[in-house]
């Protein structure tokens, strides 16, 4: 493989979403991966859309490139197959409960005691200390305790999580950074270390950075929100035949917008002359805007903002976004093909490297269909199959 990470040896125990869309991460960048998956597989397998079982979107969209062992960790084998491996890999993932990763030998005392240059990466709900420590933790319930779905619930809106697995994700890329750093670190010390992300303050830090307001001071100075954030007008907007995405943020898009309009008088009133006075009294702009927004069409408006330099995009549904013309230009979207299964549509990784460009996802490895992996397993096995092997794995 290629890109940054090529050469990089990743153990992958985890399920769902947070620690495959970490291990994700790394794999987009060229790392080697085994994905450790418990007899049946990964719960990801059977959600969504699926050509056969075993093969569903959800599964597919975040588990290319990493070769699938399907192994029993319960069973004696497989533990010494496991320490084999670990012996092998430069980092090891998992998003289990940490009273389960002990039992089975995967806590990070047991793992660096068998290779002391491990990363061991574990994602976790809530940490290993603290009251809400050893807490079960998914999506919902952190988007819930971290002040997310409040947010969401703001304004009159109806109460609702964000409809995407954001404080799963954004774990799995706090995690991803995390150990890309600890082998940075590993690089100038020799020297491996336990890695903990906890999706609760993983997503508390994430929410508040723009929401601390006066809280962010000793002794507060106010209650905590960002006003502009929080305003109920802050939303897609209805033009004369359908809606429309517009940030009118800082002064020059305000004059530039109001004197289109015929409204530049505004920007002289003592309650919308500065940016705190804008941010005090936004909610008086933001209707006033909505109101203007219906007199003309999106794409007359779309052209408009282009034309005097005013952030604007239409409101596209998944469909739309899967035909965009800037995203079919970079080729973003790209076929990966499994022997077996036909053809996958992948997002290759967005960042891009001058000097170690990853390989795009029509390069790629497609996902593995369970226990397809052995491959992989023997090559880093330095390719001999060991006696009494097979029987385990």
């Amino acid at each position: 493989m290629s890109g940054p990470l090529a050469g990089v040896r990743v153990l992958d125990f985890s399920t769902t979403f947070s620690g495959p869309y970490c291990t994700h991460q790394l794999a987009d960048l060229g790392a080697e991966v085994i994905k450790v998956e418990s007899p049946g597989g990964d719960i990801t397998r059977g959600l969504g859309t699926a050509r056969s079982p075993g093969m569903a979107s959800v599964y597919v969209a975040s588990n290319r490139n990493k070769a699938s062992l399907e192994l029993d960790l319960k069973r004696p084998g497989s533990r010494e197959l496991v320490r084999s491996l670990i012996e092998r890999a430069d980092c090891l993932v998992h998003n289990m409960r940490l009273g389960a990763a002990r039992r089975l030998g995967l806590d990070p005392e047991t793992a660096l005691a068998v290779n002391p240059r491990l990363v061991h990466a574990a994602i976790t709900g809530f940490g290993s200390d603290g009251p809400y420590a050893g807490r079960p933790a998914y999506d919902d319930t952190v988007q819930a305790a971290s002040g997310l779905a409040w947010l969401q619930s703001l304004g009159g809106r109806d109460e609702a999580y964000m409809a995407t697995a954001v404080a799963d994700k954004v774990a799995g890329l706090a995690a991803a950074q995390a150990v890309i750093a600890a082998l940075f670190w590993r690089e100038r010390t020799g020297r491996g270390q336990a890695v903990e992300v906890p999706m609760y303050e993983t997503v508390v830090a994430f929410t508040l950075m723009e929401q601390w307001g006066g809280r962010a001071f000793v002794p507060p100075l106010g209650p905590t929100g960002y006003a502009r954030m929080r305003s109920a007008h802050r939303r897609p907007y209805r033009t004369a035949d359908g809606l429309i995405s517009v940030v009118v943020y800082h002064e020059g898009h305000w004059r530039r917008f109001l004197e289109f309009t015929g409204h530049a008088d505004l920007l002289d009133e003592e309650r919308f002359r500065t940016v705190e006075a804008r941010n005090a009294n936004i909610d008086e702009l933001y209707a006033l805007l909505a109101r203007l927004l219906t007199r003309r069409t999106t794409a007359d408006w779309l052209k408009i903002f282009d034309e005097i330099d005013v952030p604007a995009m239409p409101v596209r549904t998944l469909d739309e976004v899967l035909d965009d013309e800037h995203l079919r230009a970079v080729r973003f979207f790209q076929e990966v093909t499994h022997p077996e299964e036909g053809a996958f549509l992948a997002a290759r990784h967005a960042t891009r490297f001058s000097a170690s460009p990853p390989a795009p996802p029509s390069e790629q490895a497609p996902p593995d269909r369970l226990g397809d992996g052995r491959d992989a397993v023997r090559r880093w096995l330095d390719d001999r199959p060991r006696a009494g092997r097979e029987e385990t794995w």
